[in-house]
């Protein structure tokens, strides 16, 4: 039977294992948030050549994307419509970026 003493000592290891976890999340936040830039920055690229808005959208471009990515998670045992979810909504974003991009540059 387990004493109050045993219960907070495990409420105390689960809280200091939590704030572990979320150190580390937020390192990999830092990491997520550099390669956006990086994405950020080829995209800007990316809108000064394209010929028309049509090819900014290019839904083939994004399908092929997607099949990438899930191929990826697949091969890293990482959740595969997480990351299509994940990766449609940052392509959109992207997307929407990008027109601007190349709205200013036409």
């Amino acid at each position: 039977m387990s004493t109050n003493h045993q219960d907070e000592k495990a409420a105390k290891a689960d809280r200091d294992q939590l704030a572990a976890v979320r150190v580390a999340v937020d390192e990999v936040d830092e990491q997520i948030v550099s390669l956006i830039g990086r994405r950020e920055r080829l995209i800007r690229i990316a809108g000064t050549l394209k010929a028309d808005s049509a090819e900014v959208r290019a839904p083939g471009r994004v399908e092929r994307v997607i099949e990438h990515v899930r191929a990826t998670a697949e091969q890293k045992d990482i959740d595969v419509d997480l990351v299509e979810k994940t990766y449609r909504a940052m392509i959109d974003a992207f997307i929407t970026l990008e027109l601007e991009v190349y709205k200013a540059s036409s």
